[in-house]
């Protein structure tokens, strides 16, 4: 059965970078020596590996990828941090236009 692998990586910069791949120690292997030259972490290194995630699902590996990738820095710190808790309070809206912050209209 194939795995798929969804990870993080800190850049020397103290940015993120969020790949997936099917042999993950190949492909932190690729980033260390600047296999791709084009790829984001060639000056951004040395890394450190802070988080993985494994799917046998490619479509749902790329979709949590994808997902993630959008996602605040402090919702990445969350994940990295596996505190679920507080990627919720980040996820939920705060905008005052949202129905949890709108006056009951019935009053």
């Amino acid at each position: 059965m194939n795995s798929y692998v969804v990870y993080i990586l800190k850049c020397v910069d103290d940015s993120f970078y969020i790949g997936i791949s099917g042999n993950i120690e190949k492909r932190l292997m690729q980033h260390a020596i600047g296999y791709f030259r084009n790829c984001f972490t060639i000056g951004r290194r040395p890394f450190e590996l802070e988080y993985t995630l494994e799917f046998t699902d490619v479509i749902q590996a790329i979709l949590f990828e994808k997902r993630i990738k959008g996602w605040t820095r402090a919702k990445k710190m969350a994940l990295i941090n596996d505190d679920f808790d507080m990627i919720q309070i980040l996820a939920e809206c705060r905008n005052f236009t949202h129905s949890k912050y709108k006056e009951d209209s019935c009053s």
